[in-house]
């Protein structure tokens, strides 16, 4: 119960109109958590890409800066997310406006200033957490300094997703793993028909770089 209404305390203190907005919590009769968030109508940038393929890079940078306008809230705040991916980038309608992108499930966020404390949300003491498609070098090690850089490498992530429709590196879960502590990422021109600026192309492969 302490977890999660640290959860529901951390989302409460985001204040980027791109994070959900969460409007009450408590606990019930029954001793169960709950937590009442708006009610968003569209879907996620995992299922968007599955259903209708890859993105224009116009489409993508207009979602990737309202990501990044939550994320930098929270970074702001003290607060790192841990799992950014595109089922946790929520693409909506708001009145007559169209993708208006939403940052979900800050369920693994912590503190920056507990770089000591690798206690998370949903994992326990001392475990990897964390999406292994997503996942920065540092998370992967259990690197204690993991911090706001993470969530950057993690959108990096979420724009090759974008861009190409297909995660960074393939394979099992800790062949993933491995390779994003190792591997060179695959340049997005070998992976995508679409045109992608140069520019654009620069800043994936600085958000996914290794250090």
């Amino acid at each position: 119960l302490r977890r999660f209404e640290r959860e529901a305390q951390a989302t409460a203190m985001l204040s980027s109109p791109h994070s959900i907005v969460l409007y009450d919590f408590g606990i019930g009769d029954e001793g169960v958590f709950y937590y009442v968030m708006e009610l968003l109508e569209g879907r996620d940038l995992k299922t968007l890409v599955q259903d209708y393929g890859p993105v224009p890079a116009e489409r993508a940078i207009h979602l990737l800066r309202a990501a990044c306008d939550s994320l930098a809230d929270a970074h702001h705040r003290g607060l790192i997310h841990r799992d950014v991916k595109p089922a946790n980038l929520f693409t909506c309608r708001r009145g007559r406006e169209f993708d208006v992108l939403k940052v979900l499930d800050f369920g693994l966020v912590r503190d920056a200033e507990q770089s000591n404390d690798l206690t998370t949300l949903r994992s326990g003491a001392g475990l990897t957490s964390g999406t292994p498609g997503f996942m920065a070098p540092e998370a992967v090690l259990g690197d204690r300094a993991v911090g706001p850089r993470a969530d950057i490498y993690g959108l990096g992530c979420v724009a090759y997703w974008l861009l190409t429709g297909q995660t960074v590196f393939a394979g099992t879960p800790l062949s993933v793993l491995v390779q994003h502590v190792k591997e060179a990422p695959p340049p997005l021109a070998s992976r995508t028909e679409l045109e992608v600026p140069p520019r654009l192309d620069e800043i994936v492969r600085a958000c996914l770089a290794k250090d």
